[in-house]
């Protein structure tokens, strides 16, 4: 039986039983956003330090969260934007140059013991590697995780026309580059 999310907030509310609304909602939510990130930075091993540094901002803000959205929305959106702060951290560090991007990212696939995609798995991760953050991010809730429109308005906080947008971007840029035309 899925625990609810008022009784996570409720035990996490209460001082004694704060650890126990923590654990609540990491068995609920810990799978469902280590995928998300993955998807993001594509890395197991960054996945995990991504994810961790989610947990530690939800550690520290779920007592403000005012529950005007829900939880699994704000959990998404800190998720994203961790995802987000690392790829952005990780292209000024000059990991990944914008010419060989496709190619790391391949080989980082290729190399990862938990990646079990075949050559067009692999092509379609590369061409997803190489769309701007904005498109990518709408392309993963999207095409993953099946958000609707208006659930992704909700997290990202932008407009439904600008959203189909990136999508429709998105996916002309990943047809262009799965066909070479």
């Amino acid at each position: 039986m899925e625990i609810p999310d008022s009784q996570i907030l409720t035990a996490f509310k209460n001082s004694s039983t704060k650890e126990e609304g923590f654990k609540m909602l990491m068995v609920k939510y810990q799978q469902r956003l280590y995928w998300q990130i993955r998807r993001m930075v594509l890395d197991h091993d960054d996945a995990d330090d991504v994810l961790q540094n989610v947990f530690i901002k939800v550690w520290n803000n779920l007592g403000k969260f005012q529950e005007q959205s829900q939880l699994f929305t704000w959990l998404y959106r800190i998720a994203m934007n961790e995802s987000l702060t690392f790829l952005n951290q990780k292209k000024r560090k000059g990991a990944d140059a914008i010419d060989g991007v496709n190619v790391e990212v391949v080989a980082r696939l290729e190399a990862d013991q938990y990646f079990d995609g075949d050559d067009i798995q692999l092509k379609l991760q590369a061409a997803i590697a190489g769309l701007p953050d904005k498109q990518k991010q709408v392309f993963l809730m999207r095409y993953y995780d099946e958000l609707s429109y208006e659930e992704m308005s909700k997290v990202l906080g932008t407009s439904v026309g600008a959203l189909k947008a990136s999508y429709h971007f998105a996916v002309k840029k990943i047809e262009i580059f799965l066909t070479g035309d």
